[in-house]
């Protein structure tokens, strides 16, 4: 028997960690958990998402996600769900998730250059990016990157 080498395994467990859209293999049936802690916009406009953001004084936190993608359906279950994490982002932001692959998903994705799953935007109120997070994040890095992104949101 075979061991695998070890640069074998890393790579396997860096490419868990983001779905891009050549990886898409099946669809299985997949409803995120719209009724996550962080309270999620999913059927409004961008339009509306920032004018509530202007509106209310915080920015924007984006999730691009599609179904088939696993390392975005440990964020639902995993992240997601933590009701201290969600309390924060609720304080300080808009929270919006858009299917990439429905509605106004693929007019996002064009816009702000998407070509890995999930991305995560943190947006001013007009819609510029203030920070960029490809892939899955845990719950102390999304504790940094809301920290990050409330320094850089305009006064």
């Amino acid at each position: 028997m075979k061991c695998f080498p070890r640069y074998f395994i890393l790579a396997s467990l860096i490419g868990l960690m983001s779905c891009t859209p050549k990886e898409k293999i099946v669809k299985p049936d997949y409803i995120p958990k719209i009724h996550s802690e962080f309270h999620f916009h999913t059927q409004a406009l961008l339009a509306d998402i920032l004018d509530e953001a202007k509106k209310e004084n915080k920015g924007v936190f984006l999730d691009i996600y599609t179904d088939w993608c696993l390392p975005c359906k440990m964020m639902d279950e995993e992240v997601f769900s933590d009701k201290d994490l969600g309390k924060y982002y609720r304080d300080n932001f808009i929270c919006y998730k858009v299917d990439a692959e429905k509605a106004n998903g693929p007019d996002l994705v064009f816009l702000y250059d998407v070509q890995v799953y999930p991305t995560l935007l943190f947006l001013d109120h007009n819609g510029r990016v203030l920070i960029r997070k490809k892939g899955a994040a845990f719950q102390s890095e999304m504790y940094d990157l809301a920290d990050e992104a409330m320094s850089l949101f305009p006064e």
